[in-house]
């Protein structure tokens, strides 16, 4: 097939660029509220480097370890791998370069970051196969994207606080719960070819019901989390508003209709991240 687009933008459109979203709003709501709205802005750029470099480095080596897998399943076998509109090469020199911008941005951020780093790359380097071993897949898929509001409360401080892992944990299970509904359209290509998922493992209806509890327990945690920074009505704003999005979202494919799938699992929680956002930016900046 051919594209006759640039490669750049076949690279952002294969690396799903705009999926930043999903990570880099919960990493600046972490940058807000711990430096309330003081910015060092040294440390923002290099925070934004890292967080950019690591989300699309991963993803473009997840195209590349499922490049067999995305060409056998129907739904997939258009990607720019399988279809031949990007050569994997393409996908390597991305994967290094964006890996390398996190390490170097680790590096100069602080002793502690650079020194989890290997803890990073390892995740990054995992995430891709853990389908092919265990069902929870996208639990450890949302614990290597919760990386991103972590690494930016350590590399503010260049130490551990147990309120830390409130965000890292809220984050973890935000993205496993809507991981899970995405994965509901792929049931019967997983069971048929051995991968393991939530919802191959337990079925359609108890899938959406654990994704539901996920991002139940996240919106808890969500709220503990500004309860440990003392946040005023700004932020419960935030979180109400982030719960009727979720309500919504699990509206749409309960009880297991589908047809939607894509709006469930990605477009809302797009709005989720940014959402979350913009009501922390009011709380740090206007109460």
């Amino acid at each position: 097939m051919t594209d006759d687009s640039p490669k750049l933008i076949r690279i952002g459109q294969a690396v799903m660029i705009q999926h930043t979203l999903f990570s880099l709003p919960f990493a600046a709501s972490a940058l807000l509220l711990e430096t309330q709205g003081v910015l060092p802005y040294r440390k923002v750029f290099l925070i934004f480097l890292a967080v950019f470099g690591a989300r699309n480095g991963a993803n473009a080596l997840n195209r590349l370890v499922d490049h067999h897998i995305d060409a056998k399943n129907q739904r997939t076998a258009n990607r720019h791998l399988p279809a031949g509109r990007l050569r994997r090469i393409d996908l390597w020199i991305v994967t290094a370069a964006c890996l390398l911008l996190l390490s170097v941005s680790a590096f100069l951020l602080n002793p502690l970051c650079f020194a989890l780093l290997p803890v990073a790359l390892a995740m990054i380097g995992l995430y891709s196969y853990t389908k092919r071993f265990t069902w929870l897949c996208h639990y450890f898929l949302g614990a290597t994207v919760a990386i991103a509001p972590m690494g930016t409360l350590l590399a503010l401080n260049g130490f551990f606080r147990l309120d830390y892992f409130f965000i890292y944990a809220a984050v973890a299970l935000w993205v496993a719960g809507f991981d899970i509904i995405y994965a509901c359209q792929d049931i019967d290509f997983d069971r048929s070819q051995g991968l393991h998922s939530v919802p191959a493992r337990f079925g359609l209806h108890k899938a959406l019901v654990i994704a539901a509890l996920s991002h139940l327990a996240a919106w808890g945690l969500l709220l503990i989390w500004g309860f440990s920074y003392h946040v005023g009505i700004w932020y419960y704003l935030g979180c109400g508003a982030v719960a009727l999005l979720l309500i919504a979202e699990h509206a749409l494919v309960l009880p297991g209709r589908l047809q939607h799938v894509t709006t469930a699992a990605y477009h809302i929680n797009e709005i989720v991240s940014v959402l979350f956002l913009c009501f922390t930016i009011l709380e740090v900046y206007i109460r």
